[in-house]
């Protein structure tokens, strides 16, 4: 029979896939003896179960029940018990945390005759009637379906009525009358009255918990962060502890180390006389933790003992919410906790220093993605002038944008290509897709823990909160600060490190790693645990990297950034500017002589460019590609052109023979879907001349390079390959061309001829290619397009947006490589072509060779390198190395 409960006692850390995230590491606390008040966890299997008939299993509400009576007979009271109530909370708990993201249920267990039995037990009416409010609330919202909003009106209104400025300034009497105002608010929108029965409460809370896993801000942050929609959530149903008793008591968020820098020491944010999900809304600006040490020195000394008991035995940052009432410290939740990218570089270094963890498992914990955003630039403090208002620099970076005041206007302006920042006075966890969409989220409330630090930390996300300054007028669409008052599309500028925010877009500079990056220049702090991580990686790394560069001044700074050769020079780029003349003379041509005129006087400037590129990368070996682009590209637009011809004919001024000319070579070359035309190895083999002019001027770089003394290393790629006989063809031609230059010039020329792997029938027929290859590349971004049958520039606008809304994509399959398909390609082409050619060099030069998602899959499939853009050039390196640790594809499995 399955078990589809546990109690607290039964679980270990190792069972998230299971209980959850949050019901494994409250097993674990629960066996390390550290204070966690009893419960028990309902699994992810009944939650999957649940969602998969509408029902609850068989055999849950016995298991829930027998657990519920151990629970009762452990705390001396029932559920609801009219003069002395056990309460619950029933609490979202998913295998990976979705922070805010699904619903929580307190105080499950007070009634009418209830709430009475807990103020005379407590001693407080106030506690009593202040936590039945916040049970009518969260299960009117969660359960019942009546808008969060208007319970917050309710509130609000009778807040401003008694002249309260925040709720702890209301009496007894005021939060029994607030009571009665939320029943009546649920029997007007739904026709139903609040129920009375404690185990209906609890019975409907672990439905409505399940149902959330489906909800739309779940759903949505599912697919923002690659987790997979099948595992389901699990439920932990837990006594409650209290932190709204009184002054005495509170809650409070902590981690072991700062979240945002990576610093040591407990950092945190405690709330007095609150319940914990006061702190993570933000709806009062907390203390910071250390404040706890003077109002509640032994909680204070107790928590930092076991911040220390988590942080040893996780052998990594601990996240910990915890309540005390009256004195007596609870710990509610740890996990791993989430963190930025330069904190996670500088923890991992720091847990190395400390004993706690290898440098192999130090860079298992970072990843490509934190590395890109650190090299982001960053504002120029010299620029920087007065600030609008300062708060907690929650999640650093700089960011610039539309200031915009909820969700919806920030997704709106988003979709049309504005840069947007979310300002409210706090978030919750439906402000996701406004987060989403934003470059940086400021609020006026709230604390580093609060939701909104939480989620944009974990999205990499700028962020500053608990701007007290800022006085935001979310009806008015607009906030002052400093005497200024800014409206809704002003531009402002959000310094996360810093916790600033300016009027105006601040000019940006370069960041400490990108300088470490450009110069190799090593300082203490975030650049020595950048440097440390890189080193180990390219230590244990199989894979090379390799960049996409076109000029000397590319390739020069590919190579200072760690690439070992560049695997994509494109030719094509090099007919651009003021060569486009001549490409058009070529084009044009009507005889052979014209035509060879035309190339001749293109050879010596290729030659130039080629080797000004061997220099740069002298040593190290320079994939060629022959041109691959269509002719009709490098002449006018056929529109432009034919208006052009008829403007000048209407004003009588006749039709240039150049022009008439040009639209005559455009409409003859003119294709309806010019990316599978005449391009690549096709033009080739159809243009007389312009292979051998390439090769040529390849060769002739060659040997310049090697009378000055250097090693240069070129590879000749031939594009868009088909069948195998395109190839030989090609090649033999570039033979010939290779032989000429080196009898001609007395110097050796010996240059490997290789083709890119863009299209299906190549991967499929890989092993006949392979006869005639000395490599392969694999051009992702067109194999990407061949195999789904999609045009690039039109679909992404089209309909990806739907697509990635729909769950048919988790991600778009031209930033991250295609496993199933392009990837089975990719594998057959491998396979295939090395069974043919055993020691085939292997790589890839599309987009994907960067995206860190993709590199442990290539490194898996037994690829030689990668190659990117020089910028990405240090995260392949670093997701090659971690990678090489994993043995597989190191890629989120979610």
């Amino acid at each position: 029979m399955v078990q589809y409960v546990y109690a607290f006692t039964e679980g270990t850390r190792d069972m998230a896939g299971l209980l959850g995230g949050k019901g494994a590491n409250l097993a674990e606390m629960t066996r390390l003896g550290l204070p966690v008040p009893p419960g028990f966890t309902v699994t992810t299997e009944a939650c999957r179960a649940y969602l998969a008939t509408g029902t609850e299993p068989h055999g849950l509400a016995d298991e829930i029940a027998a657990h519920l009576a151990a629970l009762e007979r452990g705390a001396g009271r029932r559920l609801g018990q009219a003069d002395d109530p056990l309460l619950l909370s029933v609490r979202s708990g998913a295998r990976f945390s979705m922070p805010g993201m699904m619903e929580t249920v307190l105080d499950i267990g007070l009634t009418d005759d209830s709430v009475r039995g807990l103020a005379k037990v407590s001693g407080s009416e106030r506690f009593a009637f202040d936590s039945y409010r916040r049970l009518i609330q969260m299960f009117g919202s969660t359960v019942m379906g009546v808008d969060a909003a208007l319970f917050e009106e309710a509130i609000a209104g009778l807040k401003e009525s008694r002249g309260a400025p925040d709720d702890l300034h209301l009496d007894a009497s005021d939060l029994a009358r607030l009571v009665e105002t939320y029943k009546n608010l649920i029997r007007e929108q739904t026709g139903l009255d609040f129920p009375q029965d404690p185990a209906e409460q609890l019975r409907r809370s672990i439905r409505a918990v399940f149902a959330s896993w489906n909800g739309e801000r779940a759903r949505l942050y599912r697919r923002r962060e690659h987790i997979a929609d099948d595992l389901g959530t699990a439920i932990n149903v837990q006594r409650m502890v209290f932190g709204n008793v009184g002054p005495d008591s509170g809650s409070g968020v902590a981690f072991t180390r700062d979240p945002a820098t990576g610093r040591d020491g407990p950092y945190g944010d405690y709330l007095s006389n609150a319940q914990g999900e006061d702190v993570v809304a933000g709806i009062r600006n907390t203390v910071p933790l250390t404040e706890l040490q003077l109002l509640d020195p032994p909680s204070y000394a107790l928590l930092r003992r076991h911040l220390a008991t988590l942080e040893t035995h996780y052998r990594d940052l601990c996240d910990i919410e915890f309540t005390i009432e009256r004195g007596t410290l609870w710990m509610l939740q740890t996990r791993v906790g989430k963190r930025t990218a330069e904190a996670a570089f500088a923890i991992a270094a720091a847990l190395v220093d400390e004993g706690l963890i290898t440098p192999d498992e130090a860079l298992a914990r970072v990843g490509g993605e934190g590395l890109a955003r650190l090299m982001f630039p960053r504002f120029d403090a010299s620029a920087a002038g007065e600030a609008l208002a300062h708060g907690l620099p929650a999640s650093p970076g700089a960011a610039v944008g539309a200031a915009v005041f909820d969700c919806a206007e920030a997704v709106r302006r988003a979709a049309t290509g504005e840069n947007v920042v979310l300002v409210r006075q706090e978030t919750t966890p439906d402000d996701l897709p406004g987060m989403v969409a934003a470059q940086a989220v400021v609020t006026s409330r709230g604390g580093k823990t609060s939701h909104a630090a939480v989620v944009a930390r974990g999205m990499g996300k700028v962020c500053v909160c608990g701007a007290e300054a800022l006085a935001v007028d979310p009806q008015g669409r607009r906030f002052t600060a400093s005497g200024v008052t800014v409206e809704e599309g002003t531009v402002i500028s959000v310094d996360g490190s810093t916790g600033a925010v300016y009027a105006g877009a601040l000019p940006l500079v370069d960041s400490v790693v990108m300088r470490y990056f450009e110069t190799g220049e090593r300082s203490a702090g975030l650049v020595d645990a950048v440097a440390r991580a890189m080193g180990r990686a390219d230590d244990v790394r199989r894979l090379e990297v390799r960049a996409n560069a076109d000029t000397p001044q590319d390739a020069a700074r590919a190579r200072r950034f760690g690439a070992q050769g560049i695997g994509l020079c494109r030719t094509e780029h090099m007919f651009l500017g003021d060569r486009r003349q001549l490409v058009e003379a070529m084009i044009l041509a009507r005889t052979e002589e014209d035509r060879e005129r035309a190339l001749d006087a293109l050879l010596p400037l290729q030659r130039q460019d080629f080797v000004g590129i061997l220099q740069a990368m002298d040593g190290l070996p320079v994939t060629i590609r022959l041109l691959d682009p269509p002719l009709h590209e490098f002449l006018p637009d056929r529109t432009e052109l034919a208006v052009r011809i008829a403007a000048a004919e209407a004003h009588g001024e006749g039709t240039s023979e150049h022009d008439a000319t040009l639209l005559d070579a455009v409409n003859r070359m003119h294709e309806e879907n010019p990316m599978l035309g005449l391009r690549g190895v096709r033009l080739g083999l159809v243009a007389p001349g312009l292979v051998a002019m390439q090769v040529r001027a390849v060769a002739e770089a060659v040997v310049e390079r090697k009378r000055a003394g250097g090693d240069p290393q070129a590879e000749i790629m031939v594009p868009l390959i088909d069948t195998v006989e395109e190839l030989r063809l090609v090649r033999e031609e570039v033979e010939q061309v290779l032989a000429e230059v080196s009898a001609a010039a007395g110097v050796p020329v010996s240059c490997p001829v290789g083709t890119m792997i863009e299209l299906p029938r190549a991967a499929l027929t890989a092993g006949r290619i392979a006869r005639e290859a000395e490599f392969f590349s694999f051009g992702t971004n067109d194999l990407t397009q061949t195999t789904w049958g999609f045009s690039r520039d039109d679909v992404e606008a089209a309909f990806f947006s739907a697509y990635l809304d729909k769950g048919i994509f988790k991600v778009s399959p031209f930033e991250t490589i295609d496993r199933e398909g392009v990837g089975r390609l990719v594998r057959i082409a491998v396979t295939e072509g090395r069974a043919a050619r055993p020691g085939l060099k292997i790589g890839v030069c599309g987009e994907h060779g960067g995206d860190p998602d993709s590199v442990g899959f290539f490194h898996a499939a037994g690829l030689d390198y990668v190659s990117c853009s020089p910028f990405r050039v240090p995260v392949a390196r670093l997701e090659a190395g971690r990678a090489a640790l994993a043995g597989t594809d190191t890629s989120d499995s979610r």
